[in-house]
């Protein structure tokens, strides 16, 4: 979701427009006439249309690129702007990150769901402090092995923050490769190994073009081509669009959203908001459901009870919130003392 606008230009090609000779600099790269002009279209839309997002800014720092794409997998802009705002000013380089607990992180982490990912970004601040004299590693290979950095997010690391050439494939990147090139209305419910070779061979030769390739079939997959209603009148390069080519077909299978409501997953983030609130460890007991008829908890704070309420509002039984717990626990993101559960 991160891209340097220093690193935007054209592709190189024929000086005829609409031309489908590809020029000398396209035929070293193997890219034809037609799969250069979508480069430059793409990255030029891209260079008028992008969102104005603070990890996109010339005084970005490798470090906000790498927060912000943890922060953004499976979470939408909106809800990420403000954390990764207050974050940045708490946390501006790693090792400011590496020298507080790790439940600062989680309870700094807030609503954003997937509270582990914080665990993983305190992880990496430690080793970046401890191992890389707290710079940012500069390539793919150095970035995997972080904890908590995988193929995805170190190719965007790479593209975004140093100006790598690398295969960046996020959902929207697929979902823009699949109705752009394969005329399909939404890619594989999970990423395969043609797409990744279809995005490959999609990447452009130059590398700086690369980056604003990435970056603009990212951005047109989260605003223009959307999964349910896509703003086709609205796209750059919809006259080469294989989807509405083929008259738009319905796609093979029905995405599924994930459940929340009564899951485990709900309780699991109910469990978290207390400990958040708490600046004191919470006696486990009180996870439990209450005993009917009994007051609240007077001993907690109003920001612990508050949440406490909130817990039990979604009426889970016993096992449901003992699950919760103990998922909490095996994860690493509660620790339990003497019967008495705090952030790690």
């Amino acid at each position: 979701m991160t891209a340097p606008a220093a690193t935007r230009r054209r592709a190189p090609g024929p000086d005829a427009p609409g031309s489908d000779e590809a020029g000398p600099d396209e035929a070293a790269s193997g890219e034809t006439g037609a799969l250069a002009r979508l480069h430059t279209e793409l990255a030029d839309w891209f260079a008028r249309e992008a969102r104005d997002l603070p990890w996109r800014a010339e005084d970005r720092t490798p470090w906000g690129v790498l927060v912000s794409e943890v922060m953004l997998q499976q979470t939408p802009v909106g809800r990420v702007l403000p954390v990764w705002r207050e974050w940045m000013e708490r946390w501006p380089s790693p090792a400011d990150l590496a020298a507080e607990p790790a439940g600062e992180a989680v309870r700094a982490w807030g609503r954003l769901g997937y509270p582990r990912r914080a665990l993983r970004l305190h992880a990496a601040a430690a080793v970046i402090a401890a191992e890389h004299g707290g710079t940012l590693p500069d390539t793919e290979e150095a970035l995997r092995t972080l904890p908590g950095v995988g193929s995805y997010t170190a190719a965007a690391v790479a593209a975004f923050a140093f100006g790598r050439r690398a295969t960046v494939v996020d959902t929207n990147i697929r979902r823009v490769h699949a109705r752009l090139l394969g005329g399909e209305a939404l890619p594989a419910p999970a990423l395969t190994a043609a797409e990744q070779r279809r995005a490959a061979a999609l990447l452009p030769q130059d590398t700086a073009l690369s980056v604003a390739w990435n970056a603009a079939a990212m951005e047109l997959g989260a605003v223009v081509c959307t999964a349910r209603a896509p703003r086709c009148p609205a796209c750059p390069v919809a006259a080469a669009c294989a989807w509405r080519a083929a008259g738009e077909p319905p796609p093979t299978y029905t995405p599924r959203g994930q459940a929340w409501h009564g899951t485990d997953r709900q309780v699991r983030g109910a469990v978290m908001a207390v400990l958040r609130a708490a600046e004191h460890p919470v006696h486990r007991a009180l996870f439990e459901p209450p005993v009917p008829g009994a007051p609240p908890w007077p001993s907690e704070g109003g920001a612990v009870t508050a949440a406490l309420g909130r817990l039990h509002a979604l009426g889970s039984g016993p096992d449901q919130l003992a699950r919760a717990v103990a998922g909490l626990l095996a994860d690493g993101l509660a620790v339990e003392d003497d019967g008495r559960l705090r952030l790690p």
